[in-house]
């Protein structure tokens, strides 16, 4: 099988850590898709390798985006893979792959990956995700891992034991350990009822923990600031409902409980938060929000 990316240009790096974030599995509030817009929008990137998108890909679930003007096709955006470069604000080097998830030839896919990531000296894998969880918005954004290892796992604030469903992002963990490269997963709680709205305190938290494990130093735009707004809204719309106050004070029960050692999130039924979603977009419409 030829191979399926293209080298572009083979920077110089030293012992980067390479960021895995690719559209397509489980990201509440779009909390990796943001942190991935606040670090390429605030480093400066090469593009090492592009992926053939059309071996990988599935572009009829994947479909290009037409530019029309005035009735005039001005172009194609196509869905793509990426593997960038840039250094953060130290100087430490670091690699992004960005993109789509891809649809086919998984194995194929991780393992070109990472022996890519490996002849350019990476030092450490940690992939970027987020998912709905019975949280309250009025708490710090908790970080759950999948870790290859004990020394990385105890950098995580959760730690479940389950299975389920495996996106890209485990089998570029796996074929990483496999190698010999260390890699964690850092997927972030958004609060379940709000999960279909942008969490930028998910995002910043995201950002915040890979700059952490990996001892980056590391832009995050104005999460920090969306954050504050975004709560502000919530906090506006729970107000105003006696049923929706007691459900966020039981999730923060739960949440603070689970935080000093107690039955935590496992003890007792959880409250449903749909019907305040469900408010939550409409008071989103209502008020020109995203």
């Amino acid at each position: 099988m030829p191979e399926l990316y293209e080298v572009v240009e083979r920077p110089d790096l030293e012992a980067p850590v390479l960021v895995c974030i690719l559209d397509g599995w489980v990201d509440a509030g779009l909390g990796a898709q943001n942190a991935r817009t606040a670090l390429l929008d605030g480093l400066e990137t090469v593009t090492v390798a592009t992926f053939d998108a059309d071996v990988l890909l599935d572009q009829r679930a994947r479909r290009p985006v037409m530019h029309l003007e005035q009735g005039l096709l001005t172009g194609l955006s196509w869905p793509g893979i990426e593997l960038r470069a840039a250094s953060d604000e130290d100087g430490n080097d670091i690699l992004l792959l960005v993109g789509a998830e891809p649809d086919h030839l998984w194995r194929a896919f991780t393992r070109e990956a990472m022996d890519l990531a490996l002849d350019l000296g990476a030092r450490l894998t940690v992939t970027l995700g987020a998912y709905p969880a019975p949280v309250p918005h009025t708490r710090l954004t908790q970080l759950a891992c999948s870790a290859s290892d004990e020394d990385l796992a105890r950098h995580c604030q959760v730690r479940s034991t389950i299975d389920v469903p495996a996106g890209i992002h485990a089998a570029l963990e796996r074929r990483s350990h496999d190698v010999g490269v260390p890699a964690i997963g850092l997927w972030a709680q958004v609060p379940h009822y709000a999960s279909a709205m942008p969490s930028p305190a998910s995002s910043a938290a995201l950002v915040d923990g890979l700059a952490e494990i990996g001892g980056l130093s590391l832009p995050v735009g104005d999460l920090r600031q969306a954050a504050e707004t975004t709560r502000q809204r919530i906090d506006e719309l729970v107000s105003s409902n006696p049923e929706h106050l007691e459900m966020v004070r039981r999730l923060e029960e739960l949440y603070d409980d689970s935080l000093g050692g107690g039955a935590g999130l496992g003890s007792g039924p959880l409250p449903s938060g749909d019907e305040l979603a469900a408010e939550l977009e409409r008071f989103l419409r209502e008020q020109g929000g995203p």
